[in-house]
């Protein structure tokens, strides 16, 4: 009797082993998984990235609107040098946004982006954009930084972005060590749930 109690209770703590592994890979896993799942779908007004311009060209435009934030931490200043474009379909076009460091050290920061109705997130395409890489700016120095983009004519087509004429493409600049501390913050909490 005893004998079979000891394995049921040991049974009981492999299973629970079990479940604060597979807990923790969940943990490690989603982020990537979620980035992943956006950047397919276009999820939440994630763009998608093209390796070579559109196919096709439609007489159907779009108008988008550019926007641009800073975190507090990160002492730039930082805009669009136009605040929206009329497009054609399929059109490749190229914008433009200014970034100046106002403080007197050496800052490196990097960008996110979304576009807004989030529908059009799987539509919008960039060929090459600042937003790919980190940017350093010099005390003072001040950088233009190209997009390129097509908003893809398949649009037209879906159910609910087909009705879209009016883009919001928004970016945010994060000093680098300000995501470092949130990627670094997201590893403790993960760490401190399955403790």
């Amino acid at each position: 009797m005893s004998n079979t109690r000891d394995n049921a209770n040991a049974r009981v703590v492999w299973r629970l082993i079990a479940v604060v592994v597979f807990m923790g890979a969940a943990a490690w896993a989603a982020v990537p998984f979620y980035r992943w799942f956006c950047q397919v779908t276009g999820f939440a007004g994630t763009t998608q990235i093209a390796t070579q311009e559109s196919d096709r060209v439609l007489d159907q435009t779009i108008r988008v609107r550019f926007d641009a934030n800073v975190m507090p931490d990160l002492d730039w200043s930082f805009r669009p040098m136009q605040t929206e474009m009329t497009v054609r379909l399929g059109e490749t076009a190229m914008a433009y946004y200014e970034a100046v460091n106002n403080s007197d050290q050496t800052l490196v920061g990097r960008s996110t982006y979304n576009v807004s109705p989030s529908d059009a997130g799987y539509f919008f395409e960039k060929i090459d954009c600042f937003c790919f890489t980190e940017q350093e700016l010099a005390p003072g120095e001040r950088i233009e930084m190209p997009l390129t983009f097509f908003v893809n004519p398949d649009m037209l087509d879906d159910r609910d972005a087909g009705r879209i004429r009016d883009i919001t493409l928004s970016y945010t600049f994060f000093h680098m060590d300000t995501q470092k501390s949130a990627r670094a913050d997201t590893g403790a909490s993960a760490a401190t749930a399955l403790n």
